[in-house]
């Protein structure tokens, strides 16, 4: 069974490592799009949240690549330096996307909300649940492999597990609402927004692939239980 976990761990760690490797290739490609309304990744952002009667959250930009990112405890909209200085299409769809998790915030949109207060319990379930999980099975050399340990493992595991599935309506909502804002807004033409559609693909992709592994690493954790439970 633990021959399973390392099988699975490795499937999941190569097909994540495909999907971000697309999704740089994809973000690569439509960097190089100028967008025809030629307004910054910062301009769109700005504009976007302005449309949306949203005047007290800031645009920033921040190092690295594909660092973008929502920040609800300050109100800010974090752009790579890439994306708050590109006049592309993929610009412009990281932009709208983040600028999505601001209006989801403002609006109170139910899944952002749950997926917040889950935060303060997955920080402690991520960091717990592993230990726990090895301590119960016998890796670590304490804990005997004694099941009730291992089920607390499980049992902090699942918060995480489900935080993973919260955060995934959460991201296509984001970007089914940039989308209809960038055409709405008329700042992409029909071509644009199939690659802006595309680029916003792959990168809800990831998600995909963490739900879906943290999923199957829930299930043998659960069906290692119940092989020590008969025990």
């Amino acid at each position: 069974m633990t021959t399973s976990i390392i099988f699975i761990s490795l499937i999941f760690m190569l097909l994540g490592m495909a999907v971000q490797f697309r999704l740089k290739s994809k973000f690569n490609e439509y960097g190089k799009v100028p967008i025809f309304s030629n307004l910054s990744g910062a301009e769109i952002a700005k504009k976007m949240l302005s449309d949306n009667g949203i005047y007290d959250v800031q645009v920033t930009s921040v190092e690295g690549t594909l660092t973008d990112h929502y920040n609800p405890l300050n109100k800010t909209v974090n752009l790579s330096k890439d994306v708050y200085e590109g006049r592309s299409v993929a610009a412009a769809a990281v932009a709208a996307h983040e600028c999505g998790h601001a209006v989801q915030h403002a609006t109170a949109y139910s899944m952002l909300m749950l997926r917040s207060k889950l935060v303060p319990m997955v920080q402690v379930s991520s960091t717990l649940s592993q230990w726990i999980i090895m301590a119960g099975i016998g890796f670590l050399g304490f804990g005997g492999g004694n099941p009730t340990v291992l089920l607390i493992g499980i049992i902090l595991f699942a918060v995480t597990t489900l935080f993973t599935l919260v955060t995934l309506p959460v991201e296509f909502d984001a970007s089914a609402r940039a989308l209809s804002w960038l055409q709405t807004a008329n700042l992409t033409n029909t071509q644009e927004k199939d690659m802006a559609k595309d680029a916003l693909k792959w990168a809800a992709m990831t998600y995909v692939v963490a739900a879906l592994a943290s999923i199957a690493m829930l299930v043998q954790y659960i069906l290692i239980y119940q092989s020590r439970s008969r025990d």
